[in-house]
């Protein structure tokens, strides 16, 4: 996957404080805050937010299959937790964090490296003052539905994450 020379890495923590979810979000977009290592291992990418949205596209690799011959379920279900809590990130207040609760997945079709790029686009449900709930989509290149799931997530004070 072309990662258009992103940087991957931590946001400074001091300077992310003063920034909503959002504006933290659309900084690593725009590659004025480094996007997460985790992108760089599992070959996906945020490339869309808005508030309540976030979109992420990936490519499935044969690094990622199973045993089985298909792409992993741990792939799918990163992809779809990333989407899931990042859609709720949007939502954030400077000073606010968040971590999953619970998530659920449901593989409807397989994954495979010629699947095509992947599409993964979560929503908020119901954002609450210590709770969020969103759902997700992830479609292949064909846009035919291959996984959906939903996310419980904690909103708290970001100094209490630590």
């Amino acid at each position: 996957m072309d990662f258009g020379g992103r940087v991957f890495g931590l946001a400074d923590p001091a300077e992310a404080a003063t920034m909503s979810g959002l504006e933290q979000l659309r900084g690593m977009i725009a590659g004025r805050l480094p996007a997460p290592p985790i992108c760089r291992t599992m070959n996906f990418v945020l490339t869309e937010v808005d508030t309540d949205f976030a979109r992420f596209e990936g490519e499935p690799s044969f690094d990622h299959y199973n045993p089985l011959g298909t792409v992993h379920g741990g792939w799918i279900a990163t992809l779809l937790d990333s989407a899931l809590g990042c859609a709720v990130h949007t939502t954030l207040a400077p000073g606010e964090g968040y971590t999953t609760v619970e998530f659920k997945v449901n593989n409807v079709r397989p994954v495979f490296e010629t699947s095509g790029r992947l599409v993964c686009d979560g929503r908020v449900l119901h954002r609450g003052r210590r709770m969020a709930t969103s759902e997700a989509r992830l479609v292949d290149g064909k846009g035919k539905l291959v996984a959906h799931g939903v996310e419980t997530c904690m909103i708290f004070p970001a100094g209490e994450a630590r």
